[in-house]
């Protein structure tokens, strides 16, 4: 077989060129000797009137392959999809796997998403119609009903010619899931099995009757961690009597783990999206903004709290030089914290240990962390200002604030993760701007205490 190239600069300015001059039958040979996903790339980065030469170019199954590889927004979505004749895209939309589909007009407002579903032919407008009543980021949303099933009481030989008949049209073939009469799951045959047994051989026989599912209603997350668990191919979704209803491929856990991350790393940097490819800097303002304001008011609580200790900076005006270092000490520790504790809830592995416990291994963490820099900074500011009072005081404050930040850090995803709430949210920013606070009320509460002692 021939190898599949990666498109290169000059690859698509001769695709650009054949596209021009209206060259289909080059433009065709030179544009599906590519991988679908380089064809996507470069759909997405042609103008577009070039593209509507492409939509003549393609039939809307082609196209379809196309759409199924591209990783867009909202809004482009609903521009391709504008450029296109309606008939052309209810007839793409029909041809792509009935999950991607469902991604797309997921996109679309109601009206645009029941004008397609008009216009395609009733089987897969009837297909995706079931899969768009299902909540948003649950399995059910991201299952495809595009699978192969078989019953335990027919033959391999049977079951090899359902296969060969139904393998074009479903996603996988890797797994053929086994059901009864009632459509209830009750195990799963690997293609390898059904290829080496003898014909004759009853499908009951050689199915593992051990088969992992999720229910419909469970949260894509959930799904996602069964199959990076058990490094499945496919995991079956079934409803609450356990009727197979469709299956989740690894390449659609692939994609909800990347938008999953991608959400977390936004909240914990404090916006909204870091994905969003605004165009100004007006929308991009707009989503950032919140958690900014937010954040100013609790920067103006950390100053309020500062004023309160005037008469003791005024006494040792030498204290100030040293809060921006506590305070950064005891922001990192926290976010540090914070990100261990909202990987292990992501991952699951809270549910292995208390919370007691792992809040304990963090105050340990920080007890260390801080005994160590409370040490090292106790030196430098003997050596530096000579005064071992100062310096005691400096690294007292470091060490009770890097334990307490660390509780912090991994206390509050965890409150929050058990009253249902997404840990994610105690963003980076929000756990550091509290720390702040934490630790100048500890370095300039005992600089208070032992005032007497200081120079």
């Amino acid at each position: 077989m021939a190898e599949v190239q990666r498109m290169d600069e000059v690859e698509q300015e001769l695709l650009l060129n054949d596209l021009k001059h209206a060259r289909m039958d080059e433009f065709r040979e030179r544009f599906f000797d590519r991988h679908s996903y380089d064809q996507g790339k470069w759909f997405a980065s042609i103008e577009p009137e070039e593209r509507e030469i492409l939509y003549r170019f393609l039939s809307p199954e082609e196209m379809a392959a196309i759409f199924e590889n591209l990783d867009t927004d909202e809004k482009e979505i609903e521009m391709y999809l504008s450029e296109m004749d309606s008939i052309y895209a209810a007839q793409m939309l029909a041809q792509m796997y009935a999950d991607d589909a469902v991604d797309v007009l997921n996109e679309l407002d109601q009206s645009q998403v029941a004008g397609y579903l008009t216009l395609m032919e009733e089987d897969a407008a009837k297909e995706i119609r079931e899969l768009l009543h299902y909540k948003e980021f649950t399995a059910g949303s991201i299952m495809t009903t595009e699978f192969v099933a078989i019953h335990a009481q027919q033959t391999v030989r049977s079951a090899m010619q359902i296969l060969k008949t139904e393998a074009p049209n479903a996603e996988t073939i890797y797994y053929t899931f086994v059901v009864d009469e009632d459509k209830r799951l009750v195990g799963v045959v690997s293609l390898r099995d059904l290829i080496i047994s003898e014909d004759d051989t009853m499908i009951s026989e050689i199915m593992n009757e051990r088969v992992y599912s999720v229910l419909v209603s469970v949260d894509q997350e959930e799904a996602a961690r069964k199959i990076r668990d058990y490094n499945f191919l496919a995991l079956p979704v079934v409803d609450i009597h356990d009727r197979l209803l469709g299956i989740i491929t690894i390449d659609d856990i692939v994609d909800v783990i990347d938008e999953e991350a991608s959400e977390d790393y936004s909240k914990l940097a404090g916006i909204s999206d870091a994905d969003s490819q605004d165009k100004g800097p007006f929308s991009a303002a707009k989503k950032r903004l919140p958690w900014l304001i937010i954040l100013l008011f609790l920067g103006m609580l950390t100053a309020s709290l500062i004023g309160r200790f005037e008469k003791t900076l005024d006494q040792v005006a030498i204290l100030s030089v040293f809060i921006p270092l506590i305070a950064g000490m005891a922001g990192n520790t926290g976010t540090q914290a914070l990100a261990v504790a909202i990987r292990r809830i992501a991952l699951g592995e809270t549910a292995k240990e208390t919370a007691f416990k792992i809040l304990m291994r963090e105050a340990g963490t920080g007890l260390i962390a801080g005994t160590v820099c409370g040490v090292a900074v106790t030196g430098v500011v003997f050596v530096w200002k000579g005064d071992l009072v100062l310096g005691l005081l400096v690294g007292a404050a470091i060490l009770f604030s890097l334990i307490v930040a660390a509780v912090a850090g991994a206390m509050v995803p965890l409150i929050m993760h058990r009253f249902k709430i997404d840990p994610a949210v105690a963003s980076g920013p929000f756990i550091t701007t509290i720390n702040d606070i934490i630790s100048i009320l500890i370095y300039l509460g005992l600089a208070t205490l032992f005032i007497q002692n200081l120079h």
